[in-house]
């Protein structure tokens, strides 16, 4: 009898053992579900003339959100979202392989700096000091010049949690560099999360004085179709106020009311509804190409934008800590560019949301400052929220 009772014990015990490892196995199990909810992915994406090696990473959730990102220029290649039938489809232009970014790009999915927009005649001046900038737009100098962030190889690092997955990119922009003073160090971390939003945080620190003004250039399609223009898609922009244009695209130093103007994108409105108005702004950018004043500027990371494609269903939301959004039109886009799919991405076929500070804020007393002091450190955070109605 004492033998049955110490084996049936013996028994229990072994039972208990075994039910105890299954159940740490199964948290382990959920445990890596979750890790793996939102990964990160690198390859290899091509290498540079000078022999540098350019990384791609690929992000992904368990939402059908997927983000591709090169080193080089740290250019967001493809983001692939679904749309209202649960079908996800690439919705920024771009182009399948290295060459083409390094041949020919309008800054496709591209980091910009040290100064994204345009600075009027390529000067401007700090404590008395003029600097010259390259001018590469007609008269004037844009977006960081003949080889600007767009054009560089970041340094890149991973990062992942439970709920997300980062990209850090890093970059020494060093003094006098396309003719900035400073040597700065840049930082840029793209983090996807499982609610479909990808955050960009935009951090740099100088150790002499400068200007910054951080943006990225993604080319949004959301019909998911480059063969079609962005012209039906719907726009709404949080600004009562935009900035006119010269005849070169530099802000003539009004901040305009948007009432009563083409400009006026308070309430949704189709991004096609007014582009050919008999408007004279409308004419000398050929189409949208303007900084919008957002409001809420003393609030932080807000809701300033938001777009849509009603056909299928997807909706972009954007954040951001930044004074301004150039919206771009994609007038300038003409038929010659390969696009990812097949065919040329024609006028229009993609728009620009930067978040920004304004153009030529060096030269104009009256628009918010740009200048970075060394004991200072730049920060600036956007966000692209994907959904679907």
């Amino acid at each position: 009898m004492k033998f049955i009772k110490q084996f049936l014990y013996s028994l229990s015990f072994l039972g208990i053992v075994i039910l105890s490892v299954m159940c740490k196995d199964e948290k382990k199990k959920e445990v890596t579900q979750k890790i793996e909810k939102v990964s990160i992915e690198k390859n290899e994406f091509g290498t540079t003339p000078d022999g540098g090696k350019v990384d791609r990473y690929t992000l992904k959730n368990s939402s059908g959100m997927t983000v591709d990102i090169i080193t080089y220029g740290g250019i967001i290649t493809s983001i692939k979202v679904p749309n209202k039938e649960g079908v996800s489809e690439d919705v920024v232009l771009g182009y399948n392989n290295l060459d083409r970014y390094m041949e020919s790009s309008p800054y496709f999915g591209a980091i910009i700096g040290r100064y994204g927009n345009r600075i009027a005649k390529g000067k401007f001046s700090l404590d008395g000091k003029e600097y010259s900038l390259a001018v590469n737009n007609g008269e004037n100098h844009l977006h960081g010049g003949i080889k600007g962030f767009d054009k560089v190889v970041w340094k890149a690092s991973e990062e992942t949690g439970e709920y997300y997955a980062a990209l850090k990119l890093v970059y020494l922009s060093k003094d006098m560099e396309e003719g900035y003073p400073g040597g700065l160090n840049t930082t840029v971390t793209y983090t996807l999360k499982e609610d479909n939003s990808l955050d960009m945080l935009y951090e740099a620190t100088t150790d002499k004085k400068t200007i910054v003004n951080l943006t990225n250039h993604s080319y949004f399609n959301l019909s998911g179709d480059f063969s079609k223009t962005v012209l039906d898609q719907v726009l709404s922009l949080n600004a009562d106020k935009y900035l006119p244009v010269d005849n070169t695209l530099i802000p003539t130093g009004e901040i305009a009311e948007v009432k009563n103007t083409p400009f006026d994108f308070r309430k949704p409105t189709s991004i096609g509804s007014r582009i050919e108005a008999d408007d004279d702004q409308l004419k000398k950018g050929g189409g949208y190409d303007h900084c919008w004043v957002l409001n809420g500027q003393d609030k932080g990371h807000r809701l300033i934008g938001t777009a849509y494609d009603p056909e299928s269903g997807r909706v972009l939301e954007v954040f951001t800590t930044e004074p301004g959004v150039q919206f771009y039109s994609g007038n300038f886009l003409d038929g010659t560019l390969p696009a990812k799919q097949g065919g040329t991405y024609k006028k229009r076929s993609g728009f620009c949301l930067e978040t920004q500070h304004y153009p030529d804020s060096p030269n104009q007393l009256d628009f918010p400052s740009v200048v970075l002091n060394p004991e200072e450190k730049y920060s600036s955070k956007t966000t692209y929220k994907f959904s679907t109605k």
